[in-house]
């Protein structure tokens, strides 16, 4: 899971980044309502814990301007204040949740959670293309009786690829969805992760072939015997 969050108090920040790292999560911070808003249009996140005291742009700003722009990524709202008319501001604004701080972690853990699985989503377990099943719990990339373990980055490429089996994925979204909006990461950090995924197919004896779309990215097909 991929965890935006946006808070101007470091501390705070930190220590939320810390929590999401102990499940595992990836995360972004940042500061202020601006950036905010620059790193969620990208529409990267499965959840954005977002403040509403922040500078630039207030977090009600902030969740209405992505609401306007069509992007129904959950957000949950953190704030100082408990006064009624805050929280009924920031749900009709386009907010999914709202926690009063100080807050339990576990609560906000908790609630995290039950967002990224929003009713009517469906939660998949396995991804599969081909003969190839991706586990979505246990990173492991398996096919036949035959099942490999992979790094984090291997994993969320070999996501996106088979996710978009049906059209070609692009070097640039690889790069953004995987490394960051903000990474230096270019095409040589990507060739080197499908390099390392062909190898994997190579071990699990595989039909499955990543192909090279010269110039543009890459696209799974499936080898005939």
């Amino acid at each position: 899971m991929k965890v935006l969050i946006v808070e101007d108090e470091i501390r705070l920040a930190e220590a939320l980044e810390q929590l999401m790292k102990q499940e595992n999560y990836e995360c972004d911070l940042v500061y202020d309502g601006e950036d905010a808003l620059y790193y969620a249009l990208a529409g990267i996140y499965d959840v954005i814990v977002l403040d509403v005291m922040i500078p630039k742009l207030n977090g009600f700003q902030v969740v209405k301007k992505i609401r306007e722009s069509k992007l129904d990524t959950p957000v949950i709202m953190l704030t100082a204040k408990g006064e009624t008319s805050d929280k009924i501001q920031g749900l009709d604004y386009g907010a999914d949740d709202y926690m009063t701080k100080p807050f339990v972690p576990e609560e906000l853990l908790a609630r995290i959670r039950a967002l990224s699985r929003r009713q009517g989503e469906v939660i998949i377990e396995e991804i599969e293309f081909g003969d190839l099943k991706l586990n979505i719990s246990s990173y492991n990339l398996e096919s036949g009786i035959k099942s490999i373990p992979l790094k984090y980055k291997e994993f969320e490429i070999m996501k996106l690829l088979m996710t978009n089996s049906k059209n070609i994925t692009q070097k640039e979204d690889l790069i953004t969805k995987v490394w960051g909006i903000d990474s230096d990461a270019g095409d040589n950090n990507v060739e080197v992760y499908i390099s390392f995924l062909r190898k994997k197919l190579l071990f699990l004896n595989s039909r499955v072939v990543i192909t090279t779309i010269r110039k543009v990215g890459y696209k799974l097909d499936v080898e005939n015997v």
